[in-house]
């Protein structure tokens, strides 16, 4: 029996019933949309209110995003600066696992790794320490938008030694990147 290849006005209506269906979620529903924030042409999207009042719905959910068996892998967290610290913290205490930071430049003691990249709207830098015991780790942060940022995280852990099993975020906006390096978790999909 041979199966037909759906038409693209198929494959268009399935995306965007599978879009109504994320953008009904729960937790989208309290994410604002800022639009022209921080600069024009760009939609923030505030999590804030989920910080607020749905802060045991949003770690279990990032928590359930997670292949079965992942964690047992995962010696400690990684947080990136800033919102990512938030959600590890909140991870880390409940799994009771460690953090390692990553921050922006002066923020850590020496020694310490750093890289620039670009991000949707101006350039950053990330360090991280250097001196530290290499462990299996898993990313975390709040938004995947270009990947600058996540990337940049991902290549510092493996020069500091440490081995990355994935990416785990909230919201992760696949339209703005491209092929990722690591398997990504995400709770929502924008």
């Amino acid at each position: 029996m041979s199966k037909q290849t759906p038409s693209p006005s198929q494959l268009q209506a399935q995306a965007a019933s599978a879009e109504a269906k994320q953008k009904s979620h729960p937790l989208w529903q309290a994410i604002r949309t800022v639009p022209d924030f921080p600069k024009p042409g760009i939609d923030f999207y505030d999590i804030t209110p989920l910080l607020l009042s749905h802060v045991n719905e949003v770690i279990d959910a990032m928590l359930g995003a997670l292949p079965e068996g992942l964690l047992d892998k995962v010696d400690c967290l990684v947080a990136i600066e800033a919102r990512g610290f938030v959600f590890a913290s909140l991870l880390a205490g409940r799994l009771g696992k460690g953090i390692i930071l990553l921050r922006k430049p002066g923020k850590l003691p020496p020694p310490v790794g750093n890289k620039s990249y670009a991000l949707e709207y101006g350039d950053d830098t990330l360090e991280i320490q250097d001196n530290m015991q290499a462990c299996k780790v898993l990313l975390v942060d709040d938004i995947l938008a270009t990947g600058g940022t996540l990337k940049t995280a991902y290549h510092l852990c493996e020069e500091a030694g440490h081995a990355v099993v994935g990416v785990l975020v909230l919201l992760d906006l696949i339209e703005l990147h491209g092929e990722f390096p690591l398997p990504v978790y995400s709770v929502l999909e924008g």
